[in-house]
């Protein structure tokens, strides 16, 4: 695949670290990898409706139950009486359930230690940052799908969902090499390692030890640089996944301890923590906890693993993540 962007390692750095913030040209972006998804592409895309099968990808806003890293519930309020009713959500977190994590999420302090303020992608000031911007532009063009989890089942190395199960960022191209699969350059990146159906066939007790974020532990790329060189590289517009955290959680082979003092350095979290390089540095729209099962089968059905893919995000101004409300058409 050719591309008028520079590879990964011929980006220039910031704060010693590789970083896209000129890529796109001058000024404040908030958009990142999403200025690929040109007209032409998203015209282009529009072409793959065939079936005309719509495929939801939002997961239950209820679920996970109790929701994981610490994050609280949200008490659903129906009011009013006789012929009308309204939704009131106190205590609802955006990134509770399925989400887009905006680039207001996550901060590289590395970056920000050098140029105080400038930590968020493109240097643009944290309060600038904001969902609403992506939902006013819409997100949509071809999405391709590497169904990791049934290509894993079928070399015999089945993920464990309850382990802190690396998926090495090579097996990327493994994979979509078996299905017959092709990225091009502004693609939506969907990865099903089988997570969320997983976590469905969870009894109480079990979805009650994965709220504790001290016990949590969930499949994931392997984190470090090489995942934001094989991303970047890819030239894709976004990643969304299945499971919580796109990388391997906990994000290193260190001990909660260990971890819990890099967060406190936090001028060395990147090095075991790739949102803190995929978000703030290279500008790559990340998707979580996204249902991907029914897509999956039916890709897996008809051998056809591309599709014409959209995202509404909530127009909220200056907000920090979203669910995608996401649908895949084949």
């Amino acid at each position: 695949m050719t591309s008028s962007l520079p590879d990964y390692d011929d980006l220039p750095t910031r704060a010693g670290l590789r970083a896209a913030w000129d890529v796109w040209g001058d000024g404040d972006d908030v958009f990142g990898c999403l200025n690929l998804l040109t007209p032409e592409r998203v015209a282009a895309a529009a072409q793959l409706v065939r079936r005309g099968a719509v495929f939801a990808l939002n997961w239950s806003m209820a679920l996970p139950d109790p929701p994981l890293f610490g994050r609280g519930g949200y008490e659903h309020e129906v009011t009013g009486t006789g012929t009308g009713h309204d939704d009131v959500l106190h205590g609802w977190n955006t990134q509770s359930s399925s989400q887009w994590d905006g680039f207001r999420h996550i901060r590289n302090h590395a970056a920000n230690a050098v140029e105080p303020g400038t930590g968020h992608f493109g240097g643009v000031p944290d309060d600038e940052h904001g969902i609403h911007h992506w939902a006013q532009r819409g997100i949509v063009g071809r999405a391709v799908l590497a169904d990791i989890a049934r290509w894993r089942d079928a070399t015999g190395r089945p993920l464990r969902h309850d382990e802190s199960d690396a998926i090495d960022p090579r097996e990327i191209a493994e994979c979509l090499a078996a299905q017959g699969t092709e990225v091009a350059e502004a693609d939506i990146l969907l990865v099903r390692t089988g997570w969320v159906a997983w976590y469905q066939r969870q009894p109480s007790e079990v979805r009650n030890r994965l709220g504790d974020v001290g016990e949590f532990k969930a499949p994931g790329f392997a984190s470090g640089e090489e995942l934001a060189r094989t991303l970047w590289n890819m030239h894709i517009a976004a990643i969304g996944c299945d499971n919580p955290g796109v990388e391997v959680w906990p994000p290193s082979q260190l001990t909660r301890a260990e971890y819990e003092a890099a967060r406190e350095e936090q001028q060395h979290l990147h090095e075991v923590f790739t949102h803190c390089v995929l978000l703030p540095l290279l500008g790559l729209p990340l998707g979580e906890m996204w249902d991907l099962e029914a897509l999956a089968a039916d890709c897996a059905a008809d051998g056809r693993y591309e599709c014409f893919f959209t995202s509404a995000p909530i127009n909220l101004p200056a907000g920090v993540a979203s669910p995608p409300n996401a649908l895949a058409i084949k």
